[in-house]
């Protein structure tokens, strides 16, 4: 099952790790192999940047224990929306399609609920955000062609 990635790991290049101090260079990193869910879509922000939105599913593995009457549940799915401002980046992710297994890598930060938002909003949720950072396919999404 994790053959094709552990290739994508052997092929990707090695980085010598620095002796700078790693306070001056912390970081949060997220690593997800999962399949897109949907298109990549290309967006603009208010102030006319634009950027990619793109969302990888997850599965939660392993499974959670078994209930007391032996019964599992299934694994369920998480679904990580992640945004990109790198231009070179976004050409390239524009031309993937939903389906395709991905490794991405992606820089996030946690950000607080708005305490004056309405309590159904997403902006009164705690949120991770994810910042795009690099992508590999492992495997392309699966062709749907209709003659």
């Amino acid at each position: 099952m994790f053959s094709s990635a552990r290739q994508a790991f052997a092929r990707a290049p090695r980085r010598a790790f620095s002796t700078t101090s790693t306070r001056s260079y912390d970081v949060s990193k997220l690593i997800l192999i999962g399949r897109l869910g949907k298109d990549p879509e290309v967006r603009t922000t208010k102030s006319e940047k634009e950027y990619v939105s793109y969302t990888v599913a997850t599965t939660n593995y392993p499974p959670p224990p078994p209930n007391p009457d032996g019964a599992r549940q299934e694994a369920g799915t998480t679904w990580h929306n992640i945004i990109s401002f790198s231009p070179a980046q976004n050409n390239y992710l524009r031309n993937l399609q939903k389906g395709a297994q991905v490794y991405v890598e992606a820089n996030f930060e946690l950000r607080d609920a708005d305490p004056a938002a309405d309590p159904s909003s997403p902006q009164a949720q705690r949120q991770i955000f994810l910042r795009h950072e690099t992508i590999r396919v492992i495997r392309q999404a699966p062709s749907h062609d209709t003659e």
